[in-house]
Formats: C-alpha cells, structure tokens, sequence
C-alpha cells in the first residue's frame, strides 16, 4: 500500500548551496602576487594527474579555465569512500525505522542536503579536489507486511559549491591566494555535480 507520507527530511536543507565571504567574481583588481600564484598553479594538473590524482588535476584544471560551468563528479566513486558510505548507511536505516514505526506500505524518502567531510587518508584524489560535499538521498522504503527487514530504493546526489574559502587552510596551505583567482578573474568557481539513481538496499 503506498502512502504520501514523507520521511527522513529532519536535519536536512533544501538547498545545497552554502555561503562563503569570498568577494563576487572579478571584482577586484588582480596583483603581481596573484598572477605569480596563477602561473604556479597552472603548473600542478599535470603533476597531480602523474601521481594518480585525476579528479584533483580536472577540477583544478576546471578552476583555472575560468568557465564557471558545472563540473560532473564522479559519484560511484564517492559513493564507495568509507567515509560517505558510512554517512549514506547511517541515513537509510533511520528511514527504515521510521517507516517501520509506521507499518506495512511503501514510503517516499528524501534526507535534504548534508554535508559529509572527505579526509585525505580515505581518497588523496577526492580530498584534495573536493575535502568535503553534500549529498541528497532520495527514494522509496517499501515495509512488508510479514516483518521482513524493509527494502530501500533510492538515489544519490553529491553536490559541491566552490573550491576555495578565504581564510581558512588545509594542512598549513592557506586558501586566500587561490580564492583571490576567482576574486580576480583569473579562475572562476564552479559547482561540481554527480548522481547515481536506481540503487537498491535490502540491508
């Protein structure tokens, strides 16, 4: 029996996009020290993609093409960090008790946007292109009336809103110089997108 009850929506957003206090693009005037930080990044995708960091090379390759377009992520891939996975399994058993707690019958599910932190030492790859993303599940628990374990039908979306945060840091490299590219007109940000749809979890 299916119902319009939607569950699963508490602790998440509607929007994926999150704010940031970077200044809008090419506004300010670019400096000697920021086309020095320029050229010297020009330089780091072909490096990184040697050293087997393909998402880091094209997502910085990206940054400095200065196109502003969305960018696809690759998302199986993120899906399969322990990290996500971790986060994903996490949500899909809370739909399944909830749809429990309410019987036999088929539940529309949607988690809202949430933020999950990538960490160097599960993707080197991931972390550097992206260190964190928002992710969105959506879908369908289907209850059976015999109180076997429910059924999870669902969809996968990962979303990143920019690359880089004036004022903060990762691993003592600060951000500044590299959001002040964007700020500049020399790069642009960009939103990297990726989905996965029809997956099935029987627990």
């Amino acid at each position: 029996m299916g119902t319009t009850t939607l569950i699963g929506t508490e602790g998440g957003r509607e929007d994926p996009q999150l704010p940031n206090d970077n200044a809008p693009f090419a506004s300010l005037r670019p400096r000697l020290g920021d086309h020095a930080v320029h050229i010297a990044t020009r330089a780091l995708p072909p490096v990184w993609r040697a050293l087997g960091l393909p998402t880091a090379a094209g997502a910085l390759r990206h940054y400095l093409r200065g196109t502003g377009r969305p960018y696809r992520l690759d998302a199986r891939a993120l899906l399969a960090l322990p990290v996500v996975r971790t986060a994903v399994d996490a949500q899909l058993d809370r739909w399944r008790a909830e749809a429990s707690a309410l019987g036999p019958g088929s539940y529309p599910a949607d988690s809202g946007w949430r933020g999950v932190s990538i960490h160097r030492r599960g993707s080197a790859d991931l972390w550097l292109a992206l260190r964190g993303v928002q992710y969105r599940l959506t879908g369908t628990v289907d209850v059976p009336a015999h109180g076997a374990r429910p059924t999870v039908t669902y969809r996968f979306q990962a979303h990143k809103s920019w690359n880089f945060d004036r004022g903060e840091s990762e691993y003592g490299i600060p951000f500044t110089p590299f959001a002040r590219l964007h700020e500049t007109g020399l790069a642009r940000e960009f939103e990297a997108e990726g989905e996965l749809d029809g997956l099935v979890d029987s627990g």
